[in-house]
């Protein structure tokens, strides 16, 4: 019998993604609507920035890679 030993996974934190999920999300709640208003952006547009932005920070906290979520999936209002 041979000794071989076991391979055991180095553990990852996800800090790094977390804090880019909650910058992206800060952006699109806070930064978005600020910004469009001083620049006068329709609402359209700016609800637009938003979704991406909302769906970015799914995305980067690890939410689904193949585009099949909906952006209200993963952030309901209620």
């Amino acid at each position: 019998m041979s000794n071989n030993p076991i391979a055991i996974p180095e553990y990852k934190s996800p800090s790094g993604s977390l804090v880019l999920g909650t910058g992206l999300a800060f952006a699109s709640l806070i930064l978005v609507p600020a910004l469009a208003a001083a620049v006068g952006l329709g609402p359209s547009i700016t609800g637009a920035l938003r979704i991406a932005l909302m769906k970015a920070s799914n995305r980067a906290i690890g939410g689904s890679r193949d585009r099949s979520e909906a952006a209200t999936t993963g952030f309901a209002c209620h």
